[in-house]
């Protein structure tokens, strides 16, 4: 990989920047797509590895320690013994959660004070992710209670299964699906467009369309892709060491489901992570929060159109010229005289030499001289 210009420790790096050494598009121009997304994790990456610091590294040791905590069971043999079935529940004195062992109960408590403080971090490092960050642990939740509900009935499933078995899990996957990707997926990319609308619109397209390359969130979608599929392998792991721990013979194989069920954990809390970091790092500077179009128009807010630009023609060749009108009506034409490069408005002076801006311009193709509002179509719409 190589990157140019700007120095990545200063964070000044952008994406249109990133440069692959080896592009997949040379073997296959479709793959043309995978090149853009390995360019994107690439920028990920390179932003993580300067930007992150001890915060973000708390909030994953946390993770750690508190999926640790609560699957370890070496030398205390609450799990792997199976513990009393006719007792559960977590309130009341007959509660199953009460009746654990001092060392069960002290790290389960242990475990979920961790996870209250990495939740916390989260919520109070990531402002305008708030919302999206709740939506994202309610689906989880719904996901982890499926597994719950179908290992309740079937203790080795998948295996030896129905077709009713896979309803709860069917159900929490489709919350987990309508949450991340039709609520905090479109809040995301519609406030990233109306960003890049409102913050980075420019009358020269080529710095519009770099401000919007800048923006992408291709990688981005992948890793909620992958989120939504460690969240599955997590919960089924979890899930299936608990409730087959009295059928498993090999107890090998039971540390293994207990070692899958903390590093798919793991790996779902740096995703969680990235996902909300990004967007905050993003937009999180010129935003209030991230909201859906909808949403806005829901709370009050106007929402404002993407200004647009129409590119003048000369009414007698049809070739097109440097004119520009703007949907605010200002027509901006390069300056006439001779060394000046500036531009602007017809009738107000340039930005350069201060000269007057003519309100007629020469064809540079039939040599025409024409008024600057006839190369534009009056069926255009603004």
């Amino acid at each position: 990989m190589e990157k140019s210009t700007n120095s990545v420790g200063d964070g000044g790096i952008r994406l249109s920047q990133i440069k692959l050494e080896y592009n997949l598009s040379k073997i296959n121009p479709k793959l043309g797509y995978f090149d853009n997304i390995i360019r994107e994790f690439f920028f990920q990456k390179t932003l993580i590895l300067n930007k992150w610091g001890i915060k973000e590294i708390a909030i994953i040791v946390l993770a750690t320690v508190s999926f640790i905590l609560g699957a370890w069971d070496i030398g205390i043999g609450e799990l792997s013994g199976g513990g009393d079935y006719n007792r559960y529940g977590i309130f009341g004195e007959n509660s199953g959660f009460l009746q654990v062992s001092d060392w069960t109960l002290m790290l389960s408590l242990l475990s979920l004070i961790c996870w209250l403080g990495m939740i916390f971090s989260l919520w109070s490092e990531y402002p305008i992710m708030r919302e999206n960050l709740a939506y994202l642990l309610v689906g989880s939740f719904a996901v982890q209670y499926g597994y719950m509900s179908s290992h309740a009935g079937n203790p080795s499933f998948p295996f030896d299964s129905q077709i009713t078995d896979f309803g709860a899990i069917i159900l929490g996957n489709l919350v987990l699906f309508f949450l991340s990707i039709i609520v905090v997926h479109r809040a995301v990319r519609e406030t990233r467009d109306i960003h890049v609308q409102e913050r980075h619109a420019h009358p020269d397209p080529r710095v519009v369309e770099e401000a919007w390359e800048d923006h992408s969130l291709r990688a981005w979608d992948v890793e909620m892709g992958v989120l939504i599929l460690m969240l599955n392998v997590m919960s089924w792991a979890g899930t299936h060491a608990v409730a087959g721990r009295m059928n498993i013979e090999s107890e090998e194989l039971n540390y293994l489901l207990i070692l899958l069920y903390v590093i798919s954990g793991i790996l779902s809390v740096f995703l969680l992570l990235v996902i909300i970091w990004f967007p905050h790092f993003m937009l999180g500077s010129a935003e209030e929060r991230i909201q859906s179009v909808r949403a806005r128009e829901v709370a009050g807010e106007t929402v404002k159109k993407k200004p647009t630009v129409q590119q003048g023609r000369c009414p007698i060749c049809n070739i097109e010229t440097s004119a520009k009108k703007y949907s605010s009506g200002k027509i901006e034409i390069k300056c006439t005289e001779i060394d000046c490069r500036g531009k602007g408005n017809i009738g107000e002076k340039c930005g350069k030499c201060g000269k007057i801006i003519p309100t007629r311009i020469e064809c540079r193709s039939c040599n025409s001289n024409t008024p600057v509002e006839s190369h534009f179509s009056d069926e255009e719409t603004w």
